[in-house]
């Protein structure tokens, strides 16, 4: 059978740009954009469109950043997507190459993040798991820093954005991809999980605070019923844009009272 023609809308960076502005984005401002290039039509030079766009509607004084997670340097008995054999795990421990800034692939994130990774004079945290890139003037003050035992917490690109004023945009995709939710669960009691990793000296467990996006839909849901969020279209994706520093107050109070984490504490997963 013949391969059936691309739906709409076609999507160049001129009308993108447009319709960013439109939903509010403003020049210099600070913006943590979670994307999925798919929902968003057809797409005229595909991702790297979109960043030309966003960075049209940010302007020189703007800043984009990004998540550039690699959660696929973790410990292969974890892994569920797909699983692999327990003969295989002491090997993929052993050779499994130390997290790069410069190199290292996004995982699980879009191809969004990963072409703003590799922009020329794109920025790169140093969390192994939990990376974030930028472009623009305050990139490099975003990602310094980004301590290693801290994967969304207080010594992460998410407070400092969050001291920056920074906005959330939610380009195609739910609040269960919001990352911003997840610095509130390090302001709220919760267990402590340990996390293997590759390190320079060989395997490696740290000590994490245990973070889930489990029912982060409902908190969207909810954060958008009590708080502005802007909401409108890209293409033929939803966006939506809201203060990286409100949603974080919301979920903190949210989480704390609809999804409290205590009896983990008392009841830990054998």
């Amino acid at each position: 059978m013949p391969t059936p023609p691309p739906t709409g809308p076609v999507v160049t960076r001129d009308s993108l740009a447009a319709q960013l502005r439109e939903l509010g984005v403003r020049p210099g401002e600070t913006l943590l954009v979670h994307s999925s290039l798919s929902s968003m039509g057809w797409v005229d030079g595909g991702p790297v469109t979109v960043v030309r766009a966003l960075l049209d509607a940010l302007g020189p004084d703007g800043t984009l950043v990004v998540p550039t997670q690699s959660g696929d340097l973790t410990d292969p008995a974890l892994w569920r997507h797909p699983p692999v054999p327990e003969e295989w795990w002491e090997t993929i421990r052993a050779t499994m190459p130390v997290y790069d800034p410069a190199t290292t692939p996004t995982r699980g994130v879009g191809v969004i993040p990963e072409t703003v990774r590799t922009w020329p004079g794109a920025r790169r945290s140093g969390h192994p798991h939990t990376s974030f890139a930028a472009l623009g003037p305050s990139a490099a003050q975003i990602v310094a820093g980004h301590a290693a035992d801290c994967r969304l917490g207080e010594r992460s690109p998410l407070a400092k954005l969050e001291r920056l004023g920074a906005r959330v945009l939610l380009l195609g995709v739910g609040y269960d991809s919001c990352t911003a939710f997840h610095l509130a669960e390090y302001r709220i009691p919760a267990p402590l999980v340990e996390v293997g990793r590759p390190g320079p000296k060989g395997w490696e467990v740290v000590t994490e605070v245990s973070i889930t996006s489990e029912r982060f839909d409902e908190l969207g849901h909810d954060f958008e019923r009590d708080r502005p969020v802007v909401r409108g279209t890209t293409g033929a994706a939803g966006a939506r844009l809201f203060p990286l520093a409100g949603a974080v107050a919301y979920a903190q109070r949210w989480l704390s009272t609809h999804r409290p984490r205590e009896e983990e504490f008392l009841n830990p997963p054998v």
